[in-house]
C-alpha cells in the first residue's frame, strides 16, 4: 500500500471511529444551547447500543436495528427531562442517575446478546474509484452510518442558525426569561432539546454496536458519551464544529489501534488511553485560553452554581 493509500485508509478509520462520538456530540450540543447538560447520554449510548444490537440480530435488519436504538435512546432521557423540568433537580445528579441506569439496564438486558452474529449494513460501492490513490480506500470503507453523521452536521447547523425554531432554542439557552416573556415555554423547548439529544445519542449508540464494532459487550461504549459532553466545549456549543472535535478522537483512537497492529513496543493498554489523553489536553487548553467563550448564558449560571 502506498502513501496515498495508507493516508485513505487511516482517514476512514478515523472518521469510523468518529461517527459514533459525532452523533452524540451533535445531540448535546442542541441540548446544552437551550441551558441543560446531559451528563447521562453515556447511558443512553449504551442502551441505545443494546437495544440497536438486539433489535438486528432478532430480526435480520440493521436498519431496524438503528431505528430501535433512536427510540431506546429518546426514552431513557425522559427521566431527565422530567427531574428536572418537572422536579427541578439538579442537572448534574440527574444525569448521572441516567448513566447508571442505562449502564443497569444495558449491562442486565444485553447479557444474552454477547456473541450473536448480526446482518451488517450494506456496502457503499463507487467502482469509478477504485484503485484511485486516497479516494479508493477512502470511499471502500464507507458505511451508511458515516454518511447520515456526515449529513447531520451541515443540517442540525443550518437549523440552529437559520430556522425561527432554532432561533427559539438558543434564546432559551442564553436569556430563557425573555424568551418566556415573548410567549415560548422554555421547560418544553427543554424537554424536547433532551429528547432529540438522547435520540441522536441513542443513534450513536446503535452505531457503534450494529456498524462500527457489530457486537455487543457490557460498557462498549467506553466513556464516549462523556468524552463528547466535553468536546463540545472544545466545539463551542456549535455544530459545524462538532466534526473536527470528534474527529480529534476519532483519529486518536485509529493512530493507537495502527500503534498496535506495527508491534510499537509499548503498552497496548497505554495506547488505549490516547484517544482520551488527547481529548482531555485540548478540552483543558481550550477552557484556559478562552473559558466562557460561547458558552450560553443559561448554561454558564448551572455550571457556575
Amino acid at each position: 500500500m502506498d502513501g496515498l493509500d495508507a493516508l485513505g485508509a487511516f482517514a476512514i478509520s478515523a472518521l469510523r471511529s468518529a461517527t459514533p462520538l459525532l452523533l452524540v456530540m451533535l445531540g448535546e450540543c442542541l441540548t446544552q444551547r437551550t441551558g441543560v447538560i446531559n451528563l447521562g447520554v453515556e447511558g443512553q449510548m449504551l442502551v441505545g447500543a443494546m437495544v440497536g444490537y438486539g433489535a438486528t440480530a432478532a430480526s435480520g435488519n440493521p436498519w431496524l436495528g438503528l431505528a430501535a436504538g433512536c427510540a431506546a435512546g429518546c426514552a431513557l432521557p425522559s427521566v431527565h427531562g422530567l427531574l428536572v423540568g418537572g422536579a427541578r433537580a439538579n442537572q448534574f445528579g440527574s444525569g448521572l442517575s441516567v448513566w447508571m441506569l442505562g449502564f443497569g439496564l444495558s449491562a442486565l438486558l444485553g447479557s444474552s446478546l454477547v456473541g450473536r452474529q448480526i446482518a451488517a449494513l450494506p456496502e457503499i460501492r463507487i467502482e469509478a474509484l477504485d484503485g484511485v490513490p486516497f479516494l479508493g480506500p477512502l470511499v471502500a470503507g464507507l458505511t451508511p452510518t458515516v454518511l447520515i453523521a456526515l449529513a447531520l452536521v451541515p443540517v442540525v447547523g443550518w437549523w440552529l442558525y437559520r430556522t425561527r425554531t432554532g432561533l427559539h432554542w438558543r434564546a432559551t439557552g442564553e436569556v430563557p426569561e425573555a424568551a418566556r416573556s415573548a410567549g415560548l415555554s422554555p421547560a418544553r423547548i427543554r424537554l424536547n432539546a433532551i429528547l432529540v439529544g438522547g435520540l441522536l445519542s441513542g443513534f450513536g449508540g446503535a452505531a457503534l454496536a450494529v456498524d462500527y464494532t457489530r457486537t455487543w459487550a457490557e460498557g462498549m461504549s467506553a466513556g464516549r458519551g462523556l468524552v463528547a459532553v466535553g468536546l463540545v466545549i472544545v466545539a463551542r456549543w456549535n455544530p459545524w464544529l462538532t466534526l473536527p472535535a470528534a474527529l480529534l478522537f476519532g483519529g486518536a483512537e485509529a493512530l493507537s489501534l495502527r500503534l498496535q497492529a506495527a508491534g510499537v513496543t509499548v503498552s497496548a493498554h497505554l495506547l488505549h488511553t490516547l484517544p482520551y489523553l488527547a481529548s482531555i489536553a485540548v478540552l483543558t487548553l481550550t477552557y484556559v485560553r478562552s473559558r466562557d467563550a460561547g458558552t450560553p448564558a443559561a448554561l454558564k449560571a448551572v455550571m457556575d452554581r
